[in-house]
């Protein structure tokens, strides 16, 4: 069953039929809540901590402060929660860039959910008196919507689980995965704990948990990671202490314990991609900062590009060796990629990104 386009038009009139015409929704609604949604989603993209306007904004010298919501959905689905956000607007003198709600779109269908489209006020009044930038963000916005509906088989696959976190309701495995997410790792989330496999989940995150069920501490066994911020076990042997973590030995494996609880979730999600190193990471891109990669099954790697449109090429690579790989977008016919090894990683060059892109591999 296909999953549904929603629209919230409120006040819908005869005269703006050609405009929802060219959206093609399944459900245009007005002011009423969207049913079975979830809340508190953010408008994706870039922008300033100190201004917010419609430019995406970032400096030389900093690297893009950057809205996402793909790990709610990825969290909401593990915990086994509805995977429907709709975003209401409240902050009348806030503007946003009109392609928004295309970007919400593509992270939500990206990461196996949907996203109810409300348009903010501004946008519908630049529409409705067919202002050219709103109309062009219209268009793309219909067009993208019509491709993540004729390439549905190609998301809501699981992320390949190299780095598995646990999650819990509440806020803060929430946000350890948001950082995970926003730093590349590509993480497989779990509300329960899976059964060791150090071949195939070789990092587990088990931070942030209001108890660490002991089943965790088996994959350290087996020869995994596991990484908390709980206290070790007094039979553990000290391999490595440094300021804020010690590193024990367990079994096969080893248990990384973090001495307090996660404060800074960023450089914690940079610490647990070290431990993992990069030559193992599940995906990792160059030359797009404000880009966010996801490897799932079924040979694919997604990029969703939360900035203004990659116009040089990204160097991607992803974890397997494959024999070909194809560049997926809505905005151009599907392409052939040269395909490089490197270890145990395909490397593809992908020439340009808009908003987003699925490699698919063979």
């Amino acid at each position: 069953m296909a999953v549904p386009l929603i629209l919230r038009w409120p006040n819908r009139e005869t005269a703006h039929e050609p405009l929802l015409a060219q959206l093609g929704a399944d459900q245009v609604i007005g002011d009423e809540p969207v049913a079975n949604a979830g809340s508190g989603s953010l408008w994706p993209g870039i922008r300033s901590p100190a201004k917010r306007g419609d430019a995406d904004v970032s400096s030389a010298s900093r690297e893009p402060w950057v809205d996402a919501n793909g790990y709610r959905y990825a969290v909401q689905k593990a915990l086994g929660l509805t995977t429907l956000l709709a975003h209401e607007y409240k902050d009348a003198d806030r503007g946003v860039p009109f392609d928004t709600l295309e970007l919400a779109l593509i992270e939500a269908r990206v990461n196996g959910g949907n996203f109810a489209l409300s348009v903010e006020p501004r946008y519908r009044a630049a529409l409705l008196a067919n202002d050219a930038k709103a109309m062009e963000a219209w268009r793309s916005l219909a067009r993208t919507a019509a491709w993540l509906r004729s390439n549905e088989a190609l998301f809501n696959h699981p992320t390949l689980p190299i780095l598995t976190a646990i999650v819990e309701p509440g806020y803060a495995t929430a946000e350890i995965a948001n950082l995970l997410f926003r730093r590349g790792a590509s993480p497989r989330l779990s509300a329960k704990v899976p059964a060791p496999d150090p071949a195939r989940i070789q990092v587990l995150v088990a931070a942030g948990l209001k108890a660490v069920p002991a089943s965790v501490y088996e994959h350290a066994a087996a020869g995994a990671i596991v990484v908390t911020d709980t206290a070790p076990s007094k039979a553990w042997k000290t391999v490595k202490e440094d300021t804020d973590r010690t590193i024990f030995s367990h079994g096969k494996g080893q248990v990384v314990a973090y001495h307090k609880r996660i404060q800074d979730p960023s450089e914690f999600a940079l610490d647990c991609i070290d431990l993992l190193t990069h030559r193992r990471r599940a995906a990792r891109l160059w030359n797009a900062p404000s880009a966010i990669p996801l490897a799932t099954e079924g040979k694919l790697l997604h990029i969703i590009q939360y900035g203004g449109p990659v116009t040089n090429e990204i160097q991607a690579r992803v974890q397997g060796r494959y024999q070909s790989a194809t560049l997926l977008r809505p905005e151009a016919p599907p392409m052939p990629l040269k395909v490089f090894y490197r270890g145990t990683t395909t490397e593809v060059f992908p020439p340009a990104v808009q908003r987003v892109a699925v490699v698919q591999f063979g």
